[in-house]
């Protein structure tokens, strides 16, 4: 028996192990998960791969959720104040991701270009706030430059929303028969409600009434499993969604 759980230490050390070189974790990962086999699989698991796991980030946008219908506010207040105090890159990026959360894309788009402009202009996370926010803005031309550059940069990044902010700009700049292209991409590599979503308004905007009700029905029967946090989820977008819907509606 001692044996036998010395061999499931072990191979519990080598599958974290497998996942550290994976996903490129520090290699000293490595000698505390082979050092202390069933200490540094614990403290592996809930130091890297907890944090990075789809529990972790449903459990977060839980609670994010929670909290925006409480006080929707709160972010951007508790982020102002610690631009005011420490007016750092990094707070003046949480404060226009906070902006850009509740509504406010112009002042957003005017924090993200500011922290462009210093000396974290090259960063993933930046760039894409700032072209989310233009696209908000109507500024679609400057968030397909961002947006395209950063594809080529950095094509793994956050692959499904660049896509979709791609299609929306092109969308947006009159560029139909591309933006959709770059949706029906989106749709068959990610399958999402929102990739969905997304290619169903552009179709409603264009009058491609087949592909948008063939596309409603589908997004319909995913939202008749929701529960009432899904929805809040994703209200932003089913909110654009039925908006769409409707006035295609009213034009015919």
């Amino acid at each position: 028996m001692p044996f036998a759980g010395l061999g499931i230490h072990a191979i519990i050390a080598i599958i974290c192990a497998v996942h550290a070189i994976r996903t490129r974790q520090n290699m000293y990962w490595l000698f505390i998960l082979f050092g202390f086999p069933l200490l540094g699989s614990l403290v592996y698991f809930f130091a890297v791969y907890l944090p990075n796991s789809r529990l972790e980030r449903g459990a977060m946008k839980a609670i994010s959720a929670a909290t925006k219908a409480i006080d929707p506010m709160r972010e951007v207040r508790e982020a102002r104040a610690s631009f005011d105090s420490t007016p750092t890159a990094q707070n003046q990026m949480r404060l226009a991701s906070a902006l850009l959360e509740v509504g406010e894309p112009h002042e957003a788009a005017e924090q993200y270009e500011a922290c462009l402009n210093g000396p974290f202009a090259h960063d993933a996370e930046i760039r894409f706030g700032t072209a989310k926010a233009f696209v908000e803005c109507q500024r679609h031309a400057e968030a397909l430059r961002l947006l395209e550059s950063l594809r080529q940069e950095r094509p793994d990044f956050r692959s499904e929303a660049v896509s979709l902010l791609i299609a929306r700009s092109l969308a947006g700049m009159g560029r139909s028969s591309e933006a959709r292209q770059e949706f029906e991409n989106a749709v068959a590599r990610f399958g999402t409600f929102e990739a969905k979503a997304e290619y169903a308004i552009l179709c409603y905007a264009i009058g491609d009434t087949a592909t948008s009700e063939r596309l409603h029905e589908e997004l319909q029967k995913i939202r008749s499993r929701w529960t009432t946090l899904t929805l809040e989820l994703n209200e932003a977008v089913v909110r654009r969604l039925d908006a769409a819907r409707a006035l295609a509606s009213n034009r015919f």
